[in-house]
């Protein structure tokens, strides 16, 4: 059986013969270098399968350059980036109207070039798990047009501006996966932080009312296009699983074991034969806090435990930040290579 085969079989909820798993990096570390010098060159890498690969042909996170600091996005933000991590520093829209703003169209975000990539890449990995990557979505696009603390008041003080933004986004982000669709890859993931370590941002009625009925839309088009739909939200959704089970979610990637109500445990067991968990090892907590021992016995717990009966992919919740100790990075990189 392929990892492909393996990740198929995880996702339709039966027992495949090993957990899959994916490892990513903070692409402004050092963890891969360090590794390098531990194992006296780039060998480790041959150790791990590679279960799932992403492509791309939409950049949604296009950005010119401006000087050494700052960059401007597709939507007129001016962010800065010479820190970690880099943040908005002037959004687009001052007040919460369109009125006067050239809203992006989405062929400024297709890359024919990056489809042709995209292309060959599935060609060569044939035997692999191919998701197409769009991006952040609407709730983290919505806060790129106004800025984060602008765009919860306008929640609540302008809330007809909050739905037009999210209707300019949802019809964007429906291009998007039409363009994107023709691609043989077996998912489409979107990425959109709903909610922080207490819970949802904007909290689970706002978020019925606001985002569930667009992103419903969006998962529709990319179901109607034969792709499962896999989301990334950060910090602790448990109050609308419910709901995103009910829009069409078929993995739930990230999933924060720190995050209140985000045991993966709990979670497996009230929502297990219902979605696909996709990630839960602590990247608050055990990677860089534990010691190599209860890094291996956590792994061995999560393929035991979440991987009984499918319905998982092992992987830390989020890529390794260049805090984790060099000892933490090598046990999870031999506990990763034990997968039998």
């Amino acid at each position: 059986m392929q990892p492909r085969d393996m990740v198929w079989e995880a996702i339709r909820h039966r027992q495949p013969p090993k957990v899959p798993y994916t490892l990513a990096f903070e692409p402004d570390g050092d963890i891969e270098q360090r590794l390098d010098v531990y194992y006296g060159g780039p060998h480790w890498r041959d150790k791990l399968t590679t279960y799932v690969l992403q492509v791309a042909a939409v950049d949604t996170d296009f950005k010119q350059q401006l000087d050494s600091v700052h960059w401007r996005d597709a939507y007129g933000g001016i962010w800065r980036h010479d820190r970690r991590p880099w943040h908005l520093l002037k959004p687009p829209l001052e007040r919460p109207s369109f009125e006067g703003y050239h809203f992006p169209a989405p062929q400024a975000f297709f890359r024919p070039e990056w489809k042709e990539q995209a292309k060959q890449t599935i060609a060569q990995h044939r035997d692999v798990f191919i998701v197409a990557n769009l991006g952040w979505g609407l709730f983290e696009r919505s806060w790129n047009l106004r800025g984060f603390e602008n765009l919860l008041m306008d929640v609540m003080t302008a809330p007809d501006f909050f739905e037009e933004a999210l209707d300019r986004l949802m019809n964007l982000y429906l291009a998007f996966v039409d363009y994107t669709a023709d691609l043989a890859v077996d998912g489409i993931l979107f990425g959109d932080d709903w909610g922080d370590q207490r819970g949802v941002i904007i909290g689970p009625q706002r978020w019925r009312h606001f985002l569930k009925p667009r992103w419903a839309k969006i998962y529709e088009r990319v179901h109607h296009h034969s792709k499962i739909v896999i989301h990334h939200s950060c910090g602790s959704i448990a109050a609308i699983m419910p709901d995103i089970i009910e829009i069409g979610v078929d993995v739930l990637e990230s999933v924060q074991p720190e995050a209140a109500d985000m045991n993966p445990y709990e979670l497996k067991k009230k929502w297990g034969d219902k979605i696909t968990f996709w990630g839960c090892l602590g990247s608050q907590s055990v990677i860089p806090f534990g010691t190599p021992r209860e890094i291996r016995a956590e792994v061995c717990r999560l393929r035991a435990e979440m991987g009984r009966g499918g319905g998982f992919i092992l992987a830390p919740a989020k890529p390794l930040q260049p805090e984790t100790p060099t000892e933490n990075a090598v046990a999870l990189i031999e506990a990763l290579a034990e997968n039998y």
